[in-house]
């Protein structure tokens, strides 16, 4: 240990620089936060569903709350009951064990109800398509208002999709 730590007092210690914030992409950010709210006038709540996808969703999904990202900080915040929730994430392919638990989720929120499929496979089935195992897109299973497509889709791209479910939402179902 000793070793170590006379080799961190003579190198000090090494990490790359923290990355500078790009301007143009923090305006963008903070204009999809500002849209949100000032269409909601409160807080959005979402609940999320892996409906079994292979996760590279969810890790998108995980880099919105972020820091960099900072949805929270803007009133957006990822509930755990669906009785609390204003939009539902859905990922993934609806595997046919999960049909049930997906259909009983979108029936537990209050109206009016979003759903957002994201990525590909949420779309469409994506690569693993229609099968024994897998029913194919969510829509197949709940009413989807929106898909945010890509495989994974980046996190500002399900920021972009979040307002504009929020703005399609306001249209169908004014507050």
């Amino acid at each position: 240990m000793w070793k170590i730590l006379r080799q961190i007092a003579r190198n000090g210690i090494r990490t790359e620089p923290a990355p500078q914030a790009d301007p143009d992409f923090q305006s963008e950010t903070q204009r999809i936060h500002q849209d949100i709210l000032d269409i909601l006038g409160q807080a959005l709540t979402i609940r999320e569903v892996d409906a079994g996808s292979c996760n590279g969703c969810e890790l998108e999904i995980h880099a919105v709350n972020n820091p960099y990202y900072n949805l929270e900080g803007f009133g957006i915040k990822f509930v755990a009951s669906p009785r609390h929730a204003d939009m539902l994430l859905v990922t993934g392919p609806v595997s046919r064990n999960m049909a049930m638990a997906l259909k009983r989720t979108y029936d537990a929120m209050p109206a009016p109800k979003l759903v957002v499929a994201i990525g590909d496979c949420g779309r469409d089935g994506g690569i693993f398509g229609e099968s024994y195992a897998c029913l194919g897109g969510v829509a197949k299973v709940i009413p989807v208002d929106l898909t945010i497509p890509g495989c994974p889709p980046e996190p500002i791209e399900i920021l972009k999709g979040i307002l504009t479910a929020v703005r399609y939402g306001q249209k169908k179902s004014p507050r």
